[in-house]
């Protein structure tokens, strides 16, 4: 049977028919996407189902978030930070930066746009995605391709935990968090050790709460910095001569040096060293702000360890395609630079097609 031209595609609901990528998410990941089409002239739409760009970082991140590697790693493609920016960019300055890198790019997602369902129509080889564009119409986008954007951490994971319907206290994800303010001389149990749990553990302890930490795997704890240089820096550096066992075992022989053993206060070291986890599992080592000095002075107690054992479906760095033109962006586990290493390699893929292809769609958004 021979495949169906685009003439074919039924006209009875409100199509439209993409000339280049849909991408669905307007978070970094999708910014740098559309950032890296824009500089190839490839034409896209962004799909974004909440009323702004990067919704987890403005809606759902607590207040004291700075970056947690230094700027120059997070940049996204083609445009840097303000050099006046500090190292560690705080949550205003990044919402800013990405504000800029939106309009410099002329970047216009379509928001209040819900993705219901994106599936491929083996017909007209296109990808169908079904949208509700906020004002309970259904609209059908058809592209040959689909970048999906939408981030390691849209959604929330709040584990069961038996007896929890008997707890007469509060209860909630560390996206709800904002601040302390109102916890001081309450005991409070923070689930997770990693950057978020330390950071949260230590704003609850400054505005006078009594923090508990507990951990479900070991944990790498780094000092920011080491022998007067950015330890993720350093890090990166070696790896040029170095293999990386050998680096983490560099890293975490300064680390006791510099922060001590920690694994004395119960936070025991995984396995597998820093850099290892991170490129097998994506589970970032901590780079410490200070908390580990509240878990040694017992400002900070830690709970009992729990095991367990996950990983990627799609190890880095090979998850950022699939078949029939559908891509992702930014589900490495290795944050912003890897969102961006993402973006332009979708971009330069989707470029290669995109050169081949005659304009010959019926309507454009």
């Amino acid at each position: 049977m021979a495949k169906a031209s685009l003439n074919d595609i039924p006209t009875k609901e409100h199509v439209s028919v993409i000339q280049g990528p849909i991408i669905i998410g307007a978070g970094p990941s999708g910014l740098a996407v559309a950032a890296s089409l824009t500089s190839l002239s490839i034409p896209y739409i962004i799909l974004e189902r909440s009323t702004g760009i990067a919704d987890l970082w403005t809606n759902r991140t607590y207040n004291r978030l700075s970056l947690h590697l230094p700027k120059w790693y997070c940049e996204l493609p083609y445009l840097p930070f303000p050099p006046h920016f500090p190292t560690y960019p705080s949550k205003a300055q990044f919402l800013h930066y990405l504000n800029t890198y939106t309009s410099h790019f002329s970047i216009d997602p379509l928001f209040s746009h819900t993705v219901m369902e994106a599936k491929y129509d083996n017909v007209s080889s296109l990808w169908r995605v079904e949208v509700n564009n906020g004002n309970g119409d259904m609209i059908v986008y058809m592209s040959k391709w689909i970048v999906v954007a939408t981030g390691e951490n849209a959604e929330p994971t709040v584990p069961k935990v038996k007896g929890q319907e008997r707890f007469k206290g509060g209860l909630m994800h560390s996206s709800e968090y904002k601040n302390g303010e109102g916890y001081k001389g309450k005991k409070i149990l923070v689930i997770g050790c990693g950057n978020s749990g330390m950071e949260i553990c230590l704003d609850l302890y400054e505005h006078g709460a009594l923090p508990f930490m507990s951990v479900r795997n070991g944990v790498h704890v780094l000092p920011r910095k080491m022998f007067g240089t950015y330890t993720f820096g350093l890090a990166m550096n070696l790896l040029q001569w170095f293999p990386v066992k050998w680096v983490d075992k560099f890293l975490i022989m300064a680390s006791n040096i510099i922060l001590g053993d920690a694994q004395k206060y119960g936070l025991k070291r995984p396995k597998l060293g820093p850099l290892e986890s991170k490129g097998i599992t994506g589970k970032s080592p901590v780079l410490d702000i200070g908390a580990l000095a509240l878990i040694k002075s017992g400002s900070i107690k830690d709970c009992e360890f729990f095991t367990s054992e996950g990983k990627p479906k799609t190890p880095f760095p090979n998850g950022w395609k699939g078949e029939n033109g559908i891509y992702t962006a930014g589900f490495t586990g290795k944050g912003l630079l890897g969102a961006s290493l993402d973006a332009m390699k979708v971009a330069q893929d989707i470029a290669e097609i995109w050169s081949k292809i005659e304009s010959k769609y019926d309507s454009v958004v």
